[in-house]
Order: C-alpha cells, then structure tokens, then sequence
C-alpha cells in the first residue's frame, strides 16, 4: 500500500475531502435503515462473525445515530465500499470513542480506510471533539503502522483479551489483546499526518544508534525475548500474524504471549509508543531511572 498524497494546508474538512477524492470515494453520514443494512452487510463480509453476535445491527445504528454519534460510509460508484461507527465517551462530547471500522476486500489498497479517518476527524472537529480512541490488535503490523504513523495516534494502554473470545473469521483461536490508542485531533503531528506528512522511523538505524532490542524475531520466525532495559525498546511482531494464525497457530500464540509480556509493562511503567517501523517494529521511548 503507498502512502497517501500530502494534501497541502487545509482545513480538516478540506483534508478530508482531498483524501476521499484521491482513494476515489464519497463520504457520508449515514441515516436511513437501508443504509444501515448496507453497513450491516459489509461488516458481515469483512469480518465473517458468530451469527449470534454481529459487530453492529440496524437497530443499533440507529440508535447510535440519534443519539448524536458518528455513522458514516464510503462509496465508490454507489456501492458502500467502507463504513465507520463511532460514539461519545466521558467526558461528554469531548471524546469519541471510533468503536468499528472497515473497509471491503475490492477497495483495500485504495487509501479508504485513511480517507474514512479524516471524515471522522473532520466530523469530530466540528463538534468540539479534541479526541479519538480506538483498540487494534497490536500483533497486526499494517494496522500499527496506519494508526501510529499514517495517521499519527499514540497507544496509551495495553488491553489483554480485551474483547475475551470472538467467533469470527479473523480472530477466532486468538486472545482478543488489544491496543488503546488515543488521537490529538489538533496536535501538530496529527495535523501533519493529515496533510500526508508522516514521521516515519528506521529500527535499523535506531539499534545502530543505540536502542535495545526488547523483542526480537529468529531465524525461523519465533519470537525472541531481549532486554526491555533503555531509553529508546525496540519490540518485533511477526510480518503477517493473519497468514501465521492459519499455518502455524501455536506459533501466533507464542508472538501473542511475547509481545504482551514486552508492551504491557512498558507502557506501564511510563514508556510511549512513539513510532512504529513498516518492517515490523514498534518503537518505545522510556525514562531511564537513576540507579
């Protein structure tokens, strides 16, 4: 996937609308029921769920709408190629929480899931919003490097099984781990990462300055515990966890257990994520105490 075109100086709704016309969609709230359905259908399509618990209904989405909340799909050609589903948290209406979020396996590669974010912080800006939080699973490389490069979020929390078990055709087998990451709508990085300008990071040449390896991958794609013990962790996940749940399960499970036990106490202790490394690293920057 390239990275999308910088679009210049523009006002959030300017950049989003750049962003959309480059990936070749239009985006919309979204208010009717046959609308709803169309989400509803494509969710179902990305993620395959248990039929008892389906990420989103019509019903709910309804709800979500009158009540005030984010409901909005992209479309390309008159087809709903990508949807975003987000509410308000606390404290009231100064925080959006983007609960889901998809795009169709025809449109992927296209930039919509970028163009759908700016959307929402456009969306979110107009109303007051000065943040957005979503979870990730943070063993996903590509989705790391969307939401903590491309789109310039911090992960702020570690969230073991979060969701516990999913039935679904991308998680079942799986520990639900996930990410909390939270987006500065206004913050001048965020803000560069909207116009296309992205800060990007070399783990390559981090370790060569100095940065300690807190998780590193062998040979043969097993995870490899290091040394968590400086300013500047670098910690590995596996290329494409997805391809590996469906090879070698044990093996995913492993990279499940080794990151948690790297990023958790991490983050805990006070470390950022501040970069995230397209060839599989995340980048940890860390107070080093006194001894």
């Amino acid at each position: 996937m390239t990275d999308p075109p910088a679009t210049g100086l523009r006002s959030p709704a300017g950049a989003a609308e750049a962003a959309a016309g480059a990936a070749g969609v239009r985006i919309r709230p979204l208010t009717g029921l046959d609308e709803f359905d169309q989400v509803y259908r494509l969710y179902q399509a990305i993620w395959h769920p248990d039929p008892t618990n389906p990420p989103v209904t019509g019903e709910l989405l309804r709800a979500l709408t009158k009540a005030g909340n984010y409901v909005a799909g992209a479309y390309a050609d008159g087809e709903l190629v990508g949807a975003g589903v987000g509410f308000f948290g606390a404290p009231a209406h100064r925080e959006l929480h983007s609960h889901i979020a998809g795009v169709s396996a025809a449109a992927r590669g296209r930039n919509v899931g970028f163009a759908l974010k700016l959307h929402q912080r456009a969306w979110a800006l107009d109303r007051g919003v000065a943040a957005i939080t979503w979870t990730y699973d943070p063993l996903i490389a590509r989705n790391a490097y969307f939401n903590v490069v491309k789109l310039g979020a911090e992960p702020v929390e570690y969230l073991p099984n979060f969701y516990g078990g999913m039935l679904d055709g991308i998680n079942a087998g799986d520990e639900t781990d996930r990410l909390l990451v939270r987006w500065d709508l206004t913050a001048p990085h965020v803000e560069d990462a909207a116009a296309g300008r992205i800060r990007r990071v070399d783990a390559a040449a981090l370790r060569a300055a100095g940065a300690v390896v807190g998780l590193d991958r062998a040979g043969d794609g097993t995870p490899v515990a290091g040394s968590p013990d400086g300013g500047t962790v670098l910690v590995a996940v596996p290329p494409d966890v997805g391809a590996l749940r469906g090879t070698d399960p044990g093996l995913a499970r492993r990279w499940r257990i080794a990151v948690r036990d790297v990023v958790r106490p991490l983050l805990t202790g006070g470390g950022r994520i501040t970069g995230f490394d397209r060839t599989g690293w995340y980048v940890v920057t860390r107070e080093r105490t006194e001894a």
